[in-house]
């Protein structure tokens, strides 16, 4: 018998068991398309973003996507615009799915970049599903100091 009424696609869920892989989900149901949760997980790709003396350096973690399938581009001389998209798996009718947890769809992020960026000297490498946008910075203006003489 379930301690959660199956209200919401039928699913029934041990409420004391927090790592039950069937775990009732509030915002996974009849109401909420497939297509909405599964690019829900995707669509945010996360992105760390550092600043270095010398650059600005993003990290994305984009596992099991190709160079080919991500975009970095740059817009408005100060938009760093990361992009791409993961294709849903063939799917064949006599395969017999117990379980779809990988996200599917695109994603983009955009992140306004401060002006001292070098956005002409933008670089990005792709390894191991990790993609690393190095954004060089202008040398900081140091304020030109003149020595007066004092006469007397």
């Amino acid at each position: 018998m379930s301690l959660v009424p199956s209200l919401f696609g039928g699913r029934r869920s041990n409420v004391f068991d927090p790592f039950s892989p069937d775990a009732w989900d509030p915002f996974e149901g009849p109401l909420t398309p497939s297509s909405a949760r599964d690019m829900a997980a995707f669509t945010n790709a996360r992105v760390d973003w550092k600043e270095t003396p010398e650059a600005h350096v993003f990290k994305a973690d984009l596992p099991g996507l190709k160079k080919e399938e991500v975009k970095v581009e740059v817009e408005d001389k100060n938009i760093l615009q990361i992009s791409g998209e993961r294709s849903k798996e063939n799917e064949d009718k006599n395969d017999n799915w117990h379980r779809v947890e990988r996200a599917s769809g695109k994603f983009m992020r955009r992140f306004k970049l401060p002006e001292n960026a070098k956005m002409e000297e933008v670089k990005a490498t792709m390894e191991n599903g990790v993609l690393t946008v190095t954004v060089p910075k202008a040398p900081e203006k140091k304020p030109e100091v003149k020595s007066i003489d004092i006469s007397g």
